[in-house]
This record gives C-alpha cells, structure tokens and sequence, in this order.
C-alpha cells in the first residue's frame, strides 16, 4: 500500500514549557505552526487541525491557522480534522477554505462533522434540539457549493439562496472535501449518498468494531450510484523513543483531561489499567515508532482504510515531546509501515 496516505492531527492542545508551566493559547497557536511546518519538512502528507471552544484547546478557527501553515509550508496537504458544520455557516466555510487553497496553491480539504463537543452552539447561537437538521440541510448546500457554481438551495436553518455566486472560487475548481464520522450508521449512509470520502474517528475500542461501518459504506455507494473513496482514520497516540517514555510522557496529562472532559459526561476517572488495555488491545497508538508502526499496520490492513492520521497531541504534553513526536512519526513510523505493508 505505498499510495497509503499519513496524516498528523491536533486540536492545539495547550502544551507545557520546558519549565512544566502551561503556555499561553498564543504561543500553543504558534507551536503548532512550527509543528506542521516540521511535518511538511519530514514528508507527511496531511496536517490536520481540530476546531474546539474549551480552555484545553488553542485552535478554535482551524482554517486561520491553516492559512499562516499554508505560507511557510511547501508540500503538506492542510485539512479541518473536523470543521463543526453545524454551528458553522456553510458559505463561510466554503470561502475560508477556498482562501486556504489560494494561499497553500491547492493544498486545502475541509473535513466536515457534527462535533462531539457542544460548546459551539450555545457559543453561536443554536439550539442543540436542531442538532440533526443543522447538519443535514448544511451539508446539502455544502455539497452544492463544491459545484462551484451559481447555487439556489432553500432550507430552514439559514436564508435561502438564489442564483449565488460564491468568491473565491477554488483555482482547480475543486475542493477536497470529507465527512468525519463518531459510529452513526446513519452518517456513513449520508456520506455514500452524497459521493464523499468518510474518515473515521476511532478514539476508542477496537478498530475492527468500525469494519461494518466501512461495508456499508461501500455496499450504499454502490446503491446510490456514487463514487466509494479509498477511507480514512484517525485515532489517538503518541510517540516516543521507547514504549515506557511514550506511556509515561502520556499518562498523566491525558488523565487530566480525559477526567475534566468525562465528569462533564458522567463517566467514572480513568483507571491506570484502561490506558494500558487501551494501549494494547484499544485504539491508543502509543509507545516506540516500532510499537506504533505495527499497530497502525494492523489496523489498515484488518480495515483497508487509504488513510491514517494520528492525533498526537492528547493533553499537555510538553513541547520538547511533541516535536519528537512528530519527527520521530515522520521519520521512523512512516517508512516502517510502509515496510510492513509491502512485506
């Protein structure tokens, strides 16, 4: 699978300082920046950025950073991982992503999903009752936007459309655009339906579990008479220069976070046994490039997925960690994947 594709994604998360204090969301924007530009320079293909409204998170406008990666970047694909379509205006993003595929010459791809945070539709004003509706309508006008050209759609969520046209345009004509999905069967159906590529976001579990999603993907593509796109994955992980820095680097940060998010959901404290069962039989990548590398292979192959991106950053772990990270994923997970497919 040599035309597998490797991504890297992260939602900002603030990191620590050499000192262990918390940088300013600032500098954690700014951190990131220097992050893509090292994976551009490693030869990764995609860098994606998550779009969040928490304390947590640096990166609330995932395309205004993507536009500052897009002018000191030269190769590396730039992608939303996901824009929250529903709380978004779907012109409006079509616009920021056709200036990011300006400023990156064609670089740009907007992932598109409902979010499994909330935070932005009280933030935008909308109702949480609306969920479902706001992302269908969305979507239908979004995809009429890719056409590129005058657009008259008329729905219940925003003014109707007519005979617009919509500036800039894209310089291709094309706007690589995906449908990021949590485990809805009823979102992977839309998916197949409108001809666009699904990525996966599998943060926890098996990744076998998501296989069946995958079948129907295909089965529905093939039912509505659209194109099933090579699919996409992204999950959680970290790598370090051995499998104990990798957990230990890891550990403590995530707990924080993963109990701060989860006390809002009524989930019971991480235990220290389910990071590791999630390590090892789970969707956690973590540990040495070898560990990670072979993890990542199973899971491509068992799934046959085209795409896999590794959301590397999962709390506060420190700057100097998460630039190894990314060499290291660069430098070593990649190829030894790829060795490991050809083999």
């Amino acid at each position: 699978m040599s035309d597998l594709v490797f991504g890297l994604d992260t939602f900002g998360d603030v990191p620590e300082d050499d000192s262990g204090a918390l940088v300013s969301h600032a500098r954690a924007i700014r951190q990131v920046v220097d992050e893509a530009v090292l994976a551009d320079d490693l030869g990764v293909d995609v860098f994606a950025l998550g779009e969040h409204h928490r304390p947590e998170y640096s990166v609330s406008t995932p395309e205004t950073v993507l536009a500052g990666i897009a002018t000191r970047t030269k190769r590396i694909r730039l992608a939303s991982g996901v824009t929250v379509l529903s709380s978004d205006d779907p012109v409006r993003v079509f616009q920021r992503f056709a200036t990011v595929d300006a400023l990156s010459g064609g670089r740009a791809e907007v992932i598109l999903g409902r979010g499994s945070f909330t935070e932005s539709f009280p933030l935008f004003g909308y109702d949480l009752s609306d969920y479902d509706v706001l992302f269908e309508e969305k979507t239908e006008l979004f995809v009429q936007l890719l056409e590129e050209k005058p657009v008259t759609w008329k729905g219940t969520v925003r003014a109707p459309l007519e005979n617009a046209e919509i500036f800039p345009p894209t310089e291709s004509g094309h706007l690589t655009t995906w449908i990021g999905v949590g485990g809805s069967p009823q979102s992977v159906l839309r998916t197949a339906r409108h001809g666009l590529p699904l990525m996966l976001a599998i943060i926890g579990g098996s990744p076998e579990r998501f296989a069946p999603y995958i079948d129907l993907y295909r089965r529905a593509a093939e039912q509505f008479g659209t194109t099933a796109h090579p699919v996409g994955m992204h999950s959680p992980g970290f790598v370090a220069d051995t499998d104990e820095e990798a957990r230990e680097v890891f550990w403590p940060r995530y707990r924080v976070i993963r109990d701060r998010i989860g006390a809002l959901r009524g989930w019971p404290p991480v235990r220290r046994k389910e990071y590791d069962a999630e390590i090892e039989h789970g969707s956690l990548y973590i540990g040495s490039p070898e560990t990670v590398a072979r993890k990542i292979a199973r899971a491509v192959r068992e799934l046959g997925v085209g795409r896999f991106d590794l959301i590397y950053t999962g709390g506060s772990q420190p700057i100097s960690a998460r630039l190894r990270a990314v060499e290291l994923y660069g430098t070593k997970v990649i190829p030894m994947v790829r060795d490991i497919l050809a083999s």
